[in-house]
């Protein structure tokens, strides 16, 4: 059995591959090595995905969050030693390398993703040949859903909401308050998590102009700090994975747009591209 992973911050897609035929699927909890050890993951993966591992898994290729080193992969690698102590292959890579086998193949193209979090490649079809490198959460991840209800958030705290929307996001919300997002921000878990969780105000409401004008600057703010420094950004299509990207599609051509760059591909989820790679 093969086992293909793409795992967010929020969470993991799996597919279950047998005689190349996809048999199963699954979803877990996001995972990211810098917040998570070994043991942690593999206990997730004992109870939600073992069981349905009805023959001995010989490959996992996983594509993941998080995974920007070979210490990080060897955190994925051990937690899947765990629970599969005779799997003879485990490949552990960056989901923007996932990213770029689903959505351009083995074709040459720029990547990007835009979810929880945001990252972005060159890909030459076989590997990374150029990347303005993500910084994460707190020192980047622009135009990600994190970044976007991060952004939300600071209006809010900030006052800077019109009183019409700040009425909506507190009957949806509550009144918030600064220390409780400071508690959310520093001390509690996965903060982006946290933060992207409101991003799903703004797209509930991008008929308000104040919503989709901040949508737009934090893509904006995507463009002009990743994708513009790439020297080929203006000779290629530019392609797209995660949840933000492909429901907001709209006002993401649109800033493209004003920025001369052709969009390609938008996915949802990398993983039907991720299996239709390996398939081949």
């Amino acid at each position: 059995m093969i086992l293909i992973a793409d795992s967010g911050s929020t969470k993991t897609d799996w597919r279950i591959l047998d005689q190349n035929e996809v048999i199963a699927q699954t979803q877990t909890v996001g995972f990211n090595p810098y917040y998570q050890d070994a043991d942690s993951i593999a206990n997730e993966l004992k109870v939600n995905l073992l069981p349905l591992c009805t023959k001995e898994v010989t490959q996992v290729f996983y594509y993941g969050t998080g995974v920007t080193n070979e210490e990080k992969a060897g955190v994925i690698k051990e937690a899947i030693l765990k629970v599969f102590p005779t799997c003879k292959q485990i490949e552990a890579q960056s989901d923007v390398v996932g990213a770029a086998r689903a959505a351009c193949g083995k074709t040459a193209g720029i990547a990007c993703i835009l979810g929880t979090g945001s990252n972005s490649i060159y890909f030459d079809g076989e590997k990374t040949s150029f990347q303005v490198p993500p910084l994460g959460f707190w020192l980047g991840d622009e135009g990600s859903g994190g970044h976007l209800g991060k952004s939300l958030l600071l209006s809010y705290l900030h006052k800077e909401m019109p009183l019409e929307i700040g009425t909506k996001f507190e009957t949806q919300y509550g009144a918030m308050d600064r220390l409780t997002v400071l508690e959310n921000a520093y001390h509690k878990p996965f903060p982006n998590r946290y933060f992207a969780s409101f991003s799903r105000f703004l797209f509930d409401n991008l008929n308000e102009d104040f919503c989709s004008n901040l949508v737009e600057n934090c893509f904006l703010q995507f463009f002009q700090k990743y994708i513009l420094k790439y020297p080929m950004c203006h000779e290629t299509n530019m392609n797209f994975v995660g949840s933000v990207a492909f429901y907001y599609k709209e006002l993401l051509t649109k800033v493209a747009n004003s920025q001369g760059i052709k969009i390609g591909r938008i996915l949802e989820t990398p993983i039907s591209g991720l299996v239709e790679f390996h398939q081949k």
